[in-house]
């Protein structure tokens, strides 16, 4: 996602996980000036093997020594490849790489060509791949490994290369411009096929889908037709235009997508600085989209309640292109970066979900009836149906060297929510679902974003991937620097390993940091599983192979410079969860993000997407530009900082640097992973 410098919306006294993991952190340094090794070691006691305990550790005084490499899952890989700032992607050797599918290309009409001075229309850019790809996961047609469809999120787009260059930012903004970057965000949905030239669109198939941010929406679940949730347009309060900020995504076991509304904030002007909601969801000016000057919606003071109807998870079904997304109140209203969905031991939906913003909360759903595979239409409804939890975590220990966490209710069966008079039925818990949490007593976080599933273990991982507004009196045992420029990832493990437990236990898998600018022994190195050879900042995307093989995507800052000097472009390592070691697999070109990723039930294909090349926040040549005048200056000349992927891949019309998916294989030929 885009980090945008928003001012703070959580005030509440909640505890940081900063504080906590001062606990934890001062615990061990404890236990350093004792009895270190095996007292360290104890703490840490893996519910694997000591090796990922000391992959785990903090890089403190007398800490262990760093991972060796010692990973049978990391043997088909060869060691961590070199950053670099450069205007392409690397990979490790023996992969090769494609890239497919970049914004503009024509997907619902064949003639709705890319124009490379910008000069499409928004008619045309609703017929388009939609711009800025993240989340993303390929359906296969039954049975085949060569052919699925694709769903594609869009997050946002960055107006400087969505318009031609007579766009001047200052001037009046016309209704033809806000509807193309609207048409530009929501989801494609792309039928794919693996020919004998690789993958690549079916032409002109009846799936090729764009849901944009004015599609109609279903609203469902227990908020839905609430008078907060009702406008003008739509007093049934029911039926919503659009999707928007796509940021990551989930999959049901029932073969639907679900798409994450995350900074949909950004898209409203003339908040009320008064209202307490609008300030806890940070509900202003927007982020300098301005379509509320051109489209009525968008101005709040016009339209009070539509901000209330973005923020939620969205269901789609890609095999049916008639369908009707739906937005489902009973997952909560907040920034949502993905949502990770497992079963519980007794068949139960658990979705897991993290709101992306600094300070805010990790949540789960649990679905009140059980997923049944044997009749599919009776699994249709069930996010609409269950309880919602929020976490926090402590630095109790649990007994056997992990942390105590816990699941807390949000509803008005919590006698804390129930005695608050904001909430006056389970709708308002859902449409401001923040302050619930607040008052249930979470754990304020370091920007929690994607998270994870262990295919085997259950083992849930999540990416903390950057704070720079946490102060030193806000440290916790979960979020342990401040500020914390490199982020973290945490893992937890449910009690009984059932999804649906209330209890956890809790410890990190890696903190990030730069051995490069600090000593080992300084916590801004990072734990002891980060190298000068792998180093990284803001892990962000994340999953795992079916092998168990965890796989990370950082956006953070690349101006390889001061802090971050070293770390280059933005990048994909791939981690051993067993032995903590971890491994430089990709490195992007200059200004993107790394994100999305999904696999072929073959394993000989991975996809994943670069997002935003070339833009200009943190870019290590944007200081040479006064940053008032930088968007206007890269409007005017848009490949100045960068013309990805054309650049690299010169079958893709340039002009203009484009978001694309790229096409990861083994030159040989074999499986990157085992097939299903």
């Amino acid at each position: 996602m885009k980090a945008y410098d928003e001012p703070l919306s959580n005030d509440s006294t909640n505890p940081t996980f900063h504080e906590i993991a001062a606990c934890v952190m001062e615990k061990r340094r404890a236990l350093l000036k004792g009895a270190v090794g095996s007292a360290l070691l104890a703490l840490f006691a893996p519910w694997t093997n000591a090796a990922t305990a000391r992959g785990t550790a903090a890089a403190l005084p007398g800490a262990p020594q760093r991972v060796s490499n010692t990973s049978t899952l990391l043997a088909p890989f060869g060691p961590s490849i070199p950053t670099h700032s450069e205007d392409r992607v690397t990979v490790m050797p023996g992969f090769k790489i494609r890239a497919i599918l970049p914004w503009g290309d024509p997907l619902t009409h064949p003639n709705a060509h890319f124009k490379p001075d910008g000069s499409n229309t928004a008619a045309e850019q609703a017929q388009q791949i939609g711009d800025n790809h993240d989340g993303m996961h390929l359906f296969p047609f039954p049975g085949k490994s060569d052919e699925g469809l694709l769903a594609l999120n869009h997050e946002y787009t960055n107006l400087e290369y969505l318009y031609p260059a007579d766009f001047l930012p200052q001037a009046t903004l016309s209704e033809e411009k806000a509807n193309k970057a609207i048409a530009a965000h929501g989801v494609s949905i792309i039928h794919l096929r693996r020919g004998p030239n690789g993958w690549d669109k079916v032409p002109e198939s009846r799936y090729h889908r764009r849901i944009t941010g004015a599609t109609p929406c279903a609203l469902t679940g227990p908020a839905a037709g609430h008078p907060l949730l009702q406008t003008q347009d739509d007093p049934s309060g029911r039926l919503v235009l659009g999707t928007l900020n796509n940021c990551a995504h989930g999959v049901t076991p029932w073969g639907t997508y679900l798409t994450c509304e995350e900074n949909f904030n950004g898209y409203f002007g003339n908040g009320n600085p008064n209202d307490p909601m609008h300030k806890r969801y940070g509900i202003a000016n927007g982020f300098g989209y301005r379509w509320h000057e051109a489209i009525p919606r968008f101005d709040v003071a016009r339209t009070p309640n539509e901000p209330n109807r973005f923020g939620w998870v969205v269901e789609i079904d890609p095999f049916d292109p008639e369908s009707t997304p739906k937005k489902r109140t009973a997952l909560g209203r907040f920034k949502h970066e993905n949502a990770a969905v497992t079963l519980a031991k007794d068949g139960r939906v658990v979705v897991y979900m993290g709101d992306d913003e600094r300070f805010e909360y990790l949540y789960k759903f649990v679905s009140r009836k059980p997923f049944d595979p044997t009749n599919p239409e009776a699994n249709r409804d069930l996010l609409d149906d269950g309880d919602l939890f929020v976490a926090e975590f402590t630095s109790n220990d649990t007994g056997n060297g992990r942390l105590l966490g816990r699941w807390h209710l949000l509803s008005r069966a919590n006698p804390k929510i129930a005695s608050d008079p904001r909430f006056p039925t389970d709708a308002e818990v859902l449409i401001f679902t923040r302050a619930a949490a607040d008052v249930a007593g979470a754990t304020k976080m370091d920007r929690p974003e994607w998270i994870a599933i262990h295919p085997t273990s259950g083992e849930v991982f999540v990416t903390l991937t950057n704070n720079s507004k946490r102060q030193a009196d806000a440290v916790d045992a979960a979020n342990p620097r401040a500020p914390n420029f490199w982020g973290q990832i945490v893992r937890w493990q449910e009690a009984g390993n059932d999804a649906a437990a209330t209890e956890f236990a809790w410890d990190f898998f890696v903190i990030a940091g730069n051995p490069a600018v600090y000593p080992e022994t300084d916590p801004r190195a990072g734990s002891i599983n980060v190298t000068r050879e792998n180093m990284f900042n803001s892990p962000d995307g994340l999953a795992f192979d079916r092998m168990g093989r965890l796989w990370i995507q950082t956006d953070g800052n690349y101006s390889n410079r001061g802090e971050f000097a070293g770390q280059g472009n933005n990048q994909m390592l791939v981690a051993d969860p067993n032995t903590g070691e971890i491994r430089r697999f990709l490195v992007g070109p200059s200004g993107c993000e790394i994100t999305g990723i999904t696999f072929s039930p073959d394993g000989r294909t991975m996809f994943i997407n670069i997002q935003h090349p070339g833009e200009a926040e943190g870019h290590p040549r944007a200081p040479g530009f006064p940053a008032e005048m930088l968007n206007t200056v890269l409007n005017q000349q848009p490949t100045l900082f960068s013309d990805w992927p054309h650049s690299q891949f010169p079958e893709i019309t340039g002009g203009r640097p484009r978001s694309a998916t790229l096409v990861i294989e083994r030159e040989d030929g074999a499986p990157i992973f085992g097939a299903a």
